[in-house]
């Protein structure tokens, strides 16, 4: 059974998860991406336990009841603002650079991690987020460090042991349809998506976003037009669109250079014209914790048929 029927949808409907990633990164993310779960504007967002202020955004989610997953964090890009590794009980050298923060690139990651490594910081960050009180809706991966984008050296199947192991979801589309990804790469999703489905572990049908810096010449006005765009052709199943809504102000002109973009990202979801896209289109919101859901429902039989 696909998907979209597991959880309760016709054959031509279309499914939609709006995420926030990078929650917990710094005040501006909290800010920003609070504003929406409050709204209810957004599905969900991901925290980067790794990060100063995870404990703020998983206090923040726990007491408003939103859907939180944790955003597995193996890169820490920005030159004046670093973060490292959670595991603390064993060393993880190959996940470090020589000051001890997470190195600023995937290709890195990918060269040089060690996967029993990744493995116990994997675990960590999930067991730090459930620690600060958070019941994980799902995971997934900052920047597609564990994906093998950049070499083809991929930690997937460490990624679905973990996420079987803890009942979790993972972001991993079963097609590469709308990523503007080489088409040589769609027999390796199918791949890792069957790898997923014999762990047990429940993944997307489709993964879009928009480009994560302002090009030349772009608005606002022109950035609400391509997310417009994403929702009007959005396929049947389920899709996630993932976004980061940050608050523009002087910390986060502090942090990075491509700000703009993320301030812009904060007004999309709250916009009457796109929120009229997604009532014209019919496309129904879903949550990460519904798919949390049907994969635990799937394993407990599991379990019950041993």
């Amino acid at each position: 059974m696909n998907l979209a029927r597991r959880l309760g949808a016709g054959p031509d409907d279309r499914l939609l998860i709006v995420n926030a990633d990078d929650y917990g990164m710094c005040r501006a993310a909290n800010a920003g991406i609070t504003s929406l779960l409050a709204a209810r504007a957004i599905s969900s967002a991901t925290v980067m336990t790794p990060c100063p202020w995870a404990p703020d955004a998983v206090r923040t989610a726990v007491a408003g009841g939103y859907d939180v997953g944790v955003h597995l964090t193996f890169t820490s890009e920005w030159e004046g603002y670093r973060w490292g590794p959670v595991t603390r009980d064993r060393a993880v050298s190959s996940l470090v650079d020589e000051a001890g923060y997470f190195p600023a690139d995937s290709r890195t990651v990918e060269e040089r991690a060690d996967p029993e490594e990744v493995r116990a910081e994997i675990d960590a960050q999930i067991r730090r987020a459930v620690a600060l009180g958070l019941d994980p809706s799902h995971a997934d991966n900052h920047m597609g460090s564990l994906y093998g984008l950049a070499t083809g050296r991929d930690f997937l199947d460490v990624v679905f042991k973990a996420c079987a192991e803890h009942g979790l979801p993972f972001r991993l589309p079963r097609t590469l349809d709308g990523m503007g990804l080489p088409e040589e790469l769609e027999p390796f999703a199918q791949a890792r998506a069957e790898a997923a489905d014999a762990a047990g572990v429940v993944i997307l049908d489709r993964l879009w976003t928009l480009p994560f810096e302002l090009a030349e010449g772009e608005t606002y006005e022109s950035v609400r037009s391509d997310m417009i765009g994403l929702i009007r052709t959005l396929r049947p199943g389920v899709t996630e669109i993932y976004i980061h809504p940050f608050e523009d102000d002087g910390e986060l002109r502090q942090i990075m250079p491509h700000h703009a973009k993320r301030g812009m990202e904060l007004r999309l979801f709250t916009d009457p014209e796109v929120r009229r896209a997604i009532a014209e289109e019919g496309v129904r919101l879903i949550g990460w914790s519904d798919l949390r859901t049907a994969q635990r429902a799937r394993s407990g039989a599991a379990r019950r048929a041993w």
